[in-house]
């Protein structure tokens, strides 16, 4: 199928992207990657009035990694995160995330802040952020706010965003210091590209004696939005990160605690049981633990 009649704009900055988000209405999208956008227009599931490229804005592609964290702008690919060697250093979650987007010509086009503002439920990265406590950065021609990643998804496909604003930066904190952070993301699909059934990440803090500190573990696939599990978070603070049947007790909580939708892929039963897998699998890799070859799930 082909799209709907639209304009098209290419937009010089962001303040110009910003005029012309106005300017069109409320109708009108942001172009990013367009991986996502493009296929739903073709089939005329989306009929923006406009589409306003901010691929070519100067300095949008921009990552920088200081003391604060890593901060992506709105035109970094996820090839470009996927590849960069300070990334994958201090903040590795996203890099074991990434592999798992699409395939390759999908993560040459497609941008962290497009993904993360198409907030599909199954999608890799807002559970990444969830994890790693993001903050959104969104900018409109009022000035820039800055959102919680927790706070940023609020249903299927819908955001903090207000239809005069783009998100134009991803801030990822840094990790405490004097702790050692351990990451890991899980997820299954029918086939490696697929969108993910469910996925897990885990972000862990350990201390001097390899117990957890802090934890983080969010999921995605299991509702409307990537979910926290608060309860089997708390579970794990103060544990050692190899205890087996700690890593048991979390995965029956998680098991218990989502509420995961069916549909013709997978029932809700089976996403429950795989995704309280995930997380188990995840905790036995930020351990170090070789997980089980043969494992069904």
């Amino acid at each position: 199928m082909k799209p709907d009649r639209f304009a098209f704009h290419v937009a010089e900055s962001t303040q110009h992207a910003l005029e012309l988000l106005a300017f069109e209405g409320d109708d009108a999208k942001i172009l990013a990657g367009g991986q996502s956008l493009i296929p739903l227009m073709n089939f005329r599931l989306a009929r923006p009035s406009a589409l306003i490229d901010v691929c070519h804005i100067p300095g949008s592609d921009r990552i920088v990694v200081d003391s604060s964290g890593v901060r992506f702008g709105h035109g970094v690919r996820h090839s470009d995160a996927l590849r960069s060697e300070e990334v994958n250093a201090v903040s590795p979650l996203i890099g074991q995330a990434l592999k798992w987007v699409g395939h390759e010509a999908i993560r040459n086009r497609g941008t962290l802040c497009g993904s993360t503002a198409h907030a599909d439920p199954a999608a890799e990265l807002p559970a990444v952020w969830l994890a790693l406590d993001a903050e959104m950065v969104i900018t409109g021609l009022h000035g820039e706010r800055r959102v919680p990643a927790e706070s940023f998804f609020r249903s299927f496909f819908t955001t903090a965003l207000e239809a005069d604003e783009m998100l134009t930066e991803i801030h990822v904190p840094a990790a405490p210091s004097g702790l050692r952070r351990r990451t890991a993301f899980r997820e299954v699909a029918r086939r490696h590209g697929d969108f993910a059934m469910v996925g897990a990440a885990v972000a862990i803090d350990l201390d001097e004696r390899d117990r957890v500190v802090t934890s983080r573990i969010s999921v995605l696939g299991a509702g409307e939005v990537p979910l926290r599990v608060s309860s089997a978070e708390a579970m794990l603070v103060g544990a050692r990160v190899d205890d087996p049947q700690v890593h048991a007790d979390v995965e029956a909580d998680v098991q218990r605690a989502i509420r995961p939708p069916e549909d013709s892929h997978a029932s809700g039963r089976y996403r429950k049981k795989v995704t309280g897998t995930l997380v188990r699998r995840a905790l036995a890799d930020c351990a170090g633990i070789l997980s089980t070859q043969g494992e069904m799930l």
